[in-house]
């Protein structure tokens, strides 16, 4: 393979997912990926590449730094694919502010500018840092960029960012950010391509995996979402609490006298399905249970969704298209169909063999009479950090 390579970094809180593509005439192409999930032991890369998947055990250890667990990782790689003709790395990082609402090449300044933002995506924020000063120590030279998830909502109008606060607090930041965005840019763009016809329509898309989100998009532009200024907000999540009442934080602090840290920790990583079932964060798992907490939680879980597109409807001003993508808005029939059926009073109405199909492409699953076209799109981040990427790397060319 003597063509140019690029590679593609997504940080979860927990994870990795690795893409590996081709650049021909400045257009990247998916020739592989990969994922690390840090919470196995011992580490494993899964290595998705075209003769089929290999699992790799890789014998590193995390540290803080992950010097020695990106060294063994690029090694193997490099036996699969032409990494001495890498040119860049790009990044998906979940939180740009107000300041970062593009792609960049990775510099000093803006790497201090992202971890100004820590504070505000304590899990996520953190797993990219580490990636990206990981690889400047193991390749010093190579370009790197980032690609933000608050970017694509940052054309919102401020009735719907601000928070009926004090109007200072607005002014220095503290208002609603949005995330998922490049997942909803990649439903976008599979829509203008593979649907013309309701590309400029009135879209609500549900991002739903570990993290979840709603997103109302007209005109290929976003104009609401579910998650604000944190990850926190809207839905609940596999361990994150989603939309949550200030006055039970100020309980927790006034009358329990809990640390920040303490409640951070419980409603980022032991609330959401977690926290109310008690068994599991796995929506298959809690399917398969026939505890009722488990039963509650799925209720909740859906009830929530649907209750989020049912506002942000309201923000578009109608819906005629309604997107399922991610983990489980992709692969989890039931989970759709209950969203779906708490929709019923606007006309949604879905077809039950085609929604129970494998998700492999892009599909219609709602019935020809349902006044609402409702899909299944699967999402691609990595291919929208390296479209990102590249274009980075042939405006550098031409300089």
């Amino acid at each position: 393979m003597n063509a140019p390579q690029l590679m593609t970094f997504n940080a979860g809180s927990s994870t990795v997912k690795i893409g590996l593509f081709s650049l021909s005439d400045g257009l990247a192409l998916q020739v592989g990926s990969g994922t690390i999930d840090f919470r196995h032991v011992p580490l494993k890369l899964e290595l998705t590449q075209p003769e089929g998947v290999i699992e790799i055990t890789l014998t590193a250890q995390v540290s803080d730094d992950l010097h020695e667990v990106l060294d063994e990782t690029l090694d193997w790689l490099s036996k699969h694919f032409s990494l001495d003709r890498l040119r860049a790395i790009g990044h998906r990082v979940v939180h740009g502010g107000d300041r970062l609402i593009s792609p960049i090449a990775v510099d000093d300044q803006s790497l201090a500018a992202i971890a100004e933002l820590i504070p505000l995506a304590p899990l996520h924020q953190p797993q990219s840092l580490r990636l990206i000063k990981a690889i400047q120590h193991l390749r010093p030279h190579l370009l790197q960029t980032a690609s933000f998830d608050t970017a694509f909502h940052q054309n919102q109008a401020d009735h719907v960012r601000a928070f009926a606060l004090p109007g200072k607090w607005f002014d220095i930041g503290i208002k609603r950010y949005g995330f998922h965005g490049l997942s909803y840019q990649s439903i976008t763009k599979k829509i203008s391509v593979e649907f013309p016809r309701l590309s400029d329509g009135k879209i609500v898309i549900a991002h739903l995996g570990s993290g979840a989100s709603v997103c109302g998009v007209d005109q290929g532009m976003s104009c609401d979402t579910s998650m604000g200024f944190s990850t926190l907000d809207g839905i609940p999540m596999a361990t994150r609490c989603g939309m949550l009442d200030p006055g039970v934080i100020l309980y927790f602090l006034q009358h329990e006298k809990m640390q920040a840290k303490e409640i951070q920790h419980m409603l980022y990583e032991q609330s959401g399905l977690l926290g109310i079932s008690g068994i599991s964060a796995d929506t298959r798992e809690l399917q398969e249970s026939t505890l009722t907490r488990a039963r509650l939680a799925i209720d909740i879980f859906t009830f929530r969704i649907a209750g989020e597109i049912a506002r942000i409807a309201t923000t578009l001003g109608g819906m005629q298209t309604l997107v399922f993508t991610a983990g489980i808005g992709e692969h989890q029939p039931y989970i759709r169909e209950a969203v779906c059926k708490r929709l019923e009073w606007l006309g949604v109405r879905i077809d039950n063999t085609a929604n129970n199909f494998a998700a492999e492409t892009s599909r219609i699953i709602s019935q020809p009479d349902s006044r609402v076209s409702v899909m299944v799109i699967p999402t691609n981040e990595e291919q929208i950090i390296a479209d990102e990427s590249a274009a980075i790397v042939k405006q550098r060319a031409l300089k």
